[in-house]
């Protein structure tokens, strides 16, 4: 893709349009960080994130486990690009206060479902949710943050 296609993108495509268009491929992720901890935008609309997230054993603590702060990496993604998704061109966000909730151990090489909401939108400061799910549905961890557009980026 060329730079002025995505400038293109990056100027007329709303938040959610411009996650969707990551998960899809249209779109250049903003960083490399994505491929290495394994998500994939999966869908996005206005207000809500959908993200499979696949762990490798590079993330995994001496215990065996997904390490606590690739699970909390994830949520923080999640969380940021739930409210991203609300605003009319995408904005990356900063996070003010993440607060995580461990369930369940996370074993690395499967799948996992990861959602984010943004439960209040605003224009300085937004409240969003997200949870990891596993195959079976069932809650692996959950986290709650405060987070805020990124100046850098304001248009």
């Amino acid at each position: 893709m060329s730079i002025e296609s995505e400038l293109d993108l990056w100027n007329t495509l709303s938040g959610a349009e411009l996650i969707k268009a990551m998960g899809d491929g249209r779109f250049p992720q903003l960083t490399a960080i994505n491929d290495y901890i394994g998500q994939s935008v999966v869908d996005a609309e206005h207000g809500r994130v959908t993200i499979d997230w696949t762990p490798e054993d590079k993330l995994c603590n001496p215990g065996g486990t997904v390490h606590g702060g690739y699970i909390a990496m994830i949520l923080d993604n999640a969380v940021c690009l739930a409210a991203a998704s609300t605003f009319e061109r995408f904005t990356p966000m900063l996070t003010l206060s993440l607060s995580v909730e461990y369930l369940r151990p996370v074993p690395a090489d499967r799948t996992y479902r990861v959602e984010g909401v943004c439960v209040h939108p605003g224009k300085t400061r937004m409240l969003s949710n997200a949870t990891i799910t596993d195959a079976e549905g069932r809650l692996i961890a959950q986290a709650t943050a405060s987070v805020t557009p990124n100046q850098a980026f304001s248009r």
